[in-house]
């Protein structure tokens, strides 16, 4: 492809990534009113959010395998075929059950979309250019998953819109994202014969999936240590202990085990998990903290993230521009992980009272840690793997980011909806109300059908919830810095032969 063609493809990719990961925080600001106007939950709240993250997480690396075995470009259609018929069915949703599964459907055509764009980008230009063109991968995502909140929140408070069109103009930008990939996108395609791992497709969202409900329905509907939870728990561990041995056996494993016996991929992939822990979870705490715990609407809310939208995507080009430029990309990670664990320190800090203009410069450090380090994450992994695991490389970065993304919104999802609830409670009690003035403690409040004596006690709980629960993140992040502390900066290969040649990388001395 030329230089032209390559550029128009990129674009076209861009596109079709935007739309499909900007439906997993769309909701984030309109979730509130969704719920309220579908009859649900907390834990319905939280398995909206996650339903597309986790299915994205299960067929993430099902994508990437399948890009080995055969054509790159004709999947990337099918998961935006996949993507947007999910994005209908959830306009159409009358309860949050229909909504969930509609919201897995989705989560089934972005795995596509998330893998394979990288496979697409790698397939085109060689490891130092496409630092350049990753930069533009990750201001995809960071503005996608940040800026989704906003496109929400003006949506919901536009007469005429409401909350399905946040599902429904995901269609039409979809289309056009499809026809500009059969026009521009031309990619070699490696046929031989396809051995498809069913059974590690089957048991790793199986396993993903158990651990899921056990976080997000722990403390709420069921103990964490009783009958049930204890079932959920030791079904999850053993299920994914099973795929495990499963991966080691198969002939075409999803998650083929010898890219781990590289410290490269091993480190990469560990910080991948801690940033896409952050990555989704920001916008959907913070949109209850400005909604309910600020009493804002969602388009304010939506508006007092955009520092993070703006460093997320500015600190993303930057920083793949200064790698193509000098082939060096350890001391970037570290900057960027130094950002976002300072980042969630402050994030422990913030209560009903924080000034709104401290909130914003916290989101907007944490923004630069995400754009520094989401993509070149990639790039390190990418340059490590030789050609003919490319696919399956790149499949398993995504997945283990969507796994993060995934766990983080669950995780802290249910702890928010938990703490929320605890301290409703007792400010209740404090203030000599009852405790039935709030119908459903573990509900989503609506704070405008409330009297304003609960309505100020609901939004203290949450203003002050939010900040408590960034504090059981910071381990995390720390773990990823340490991860990008110790991992081996390796000359990024100039053309698109140099790692399938299976000589491997050359490692340079790291700048201090």
């Amino acid at each position: 492809m030329s230089q032209r063609e390559i550029s128009q493809a990129v674009w076209a990719l861009v596109l079709g990534l935007f739309v499909t990961m900007i439906a997993g925080t769309v909701v984030a600001n309109a979730l509130p009113r969704i719920m309220a106007d579908l009859h649900g939950s907390s834990t319905d709240y939280t398995w909206v959010a996650a339903m597309t993250l986790l299915m994205m997480t299960a067929t993430v690396p099902l994508w990437g395998k399948l890009s080995d075995l055969l054509s790159p470009k004709v999947l990337l259609l099918l998961a935006l075929t996949l993507f947007t018929v999910g994005s209908c069915l959830a306009g159409l949703s009358h309860s949050p059950a229909w909504l969930i599964a509609a919201r897995g459907v989705q989560g089934v055509g972005a795995g596509g979309t998330s893998s394979l764009t990288q496979v697409a980008i790698a397939a085109m230009v060689p490891a130092r250019e496409r630092a350049r063109y990753n930069g533009y991968i990750g201001a995809a995502f960071a503005v996608s998953n940040i800026s989704g909140p906003l496109v929400g929140g003006v949506i919901v408070d536009t007469p005429g819109l409401g909350w399905r069109w946040c599902f429904y103009i995901c269609v039409p930008v979809a289309v056009v994202a499809f026809v500009l990939l059969v026009r521009t996108l031309r990619l070699p395609t490696e046929r031989r014969p396809v051995r498809i791992d069913y059974l590690g497709a089957i048991l790793i969202p199986g396993g993903v999936g158990l651990l899921l409900l056990w976080l997000t329905l722990g403390g709420d509907l069921v103990g964490w240590l009783s009958g049930t939870g204890l079932a959920l728990l030791l079904g999850g561990a053993a299920t994914l202990l099973l795929a495990v041995v499963v991966e080691t056996r198969v002939a075409e494993p999803i998650v083929p085990p010898r890219l781990f016996r590289d410290r490269t991929i091993v480190l990469a992939v560990t910080g991948v998990i801690a940033t896409g822990a952050v990555t989704v979870t920001v916008p959907l705490l913070f949109s209850q903290y400005f909604q309910l715990g600020r009493g804002e609407t969602p388009t304010v809310s939506g508006l007092l993230t955009a520092p993070m939208v703006v460093s997320s995507a500015v600190s993303a080009n930057l920083a793949g521009r200064a790698i193509t430029r000098t082939g060096r990309w350890k001391g970037i990670l570290v900057a960027g992980a130094l950002c976002m664990c300072g980042g969630q320190v402050l994030f422990a800090t913030i209560r009903a009272g924080t000034p709104l203009a401290a909130v914003c410069a916290y989101l907007a450090l944490v923004g630069v840690g995400i754009g520094m380090t989401q993509q070149n994450l990639m790039v390190a992994v990418q340059n490590s793997a030789a050609r003919g695991d490319l696919g399956a490389a790149s499949g398993v970065v995504a997945f283990f980011r969507s796994l993060g993304s995934t766990a983080g919104v669950a995780a802290l999802g249910a702890l928010l909806g938990n703490l929320a609830a605890s301290r409703t409670g007792h400010g209740l009690a404090a203030a000599g109300l009852p405790a039935d003035a709030v119908a459903d403690t573990h509900g989503v409040p609506d704070l405008a059908r409330l009297p304003a004596p609960v309505a100020a006690v609901v939004q203290h709980a949450y203003g002050d919830a939010v900040g408590h629960v960034w504090l059981y993140a910071v381990p995390l992040a720390l773990v990823g810095l340490v991860a990008m502390l110790l991992i081996r900066e390796t000359r990024l290969a100039t053309t698109t032969e140099d790692v399938s040649l299976g000589t491997g990388p050359q490692q340079v001395a790291s700048r201090p």
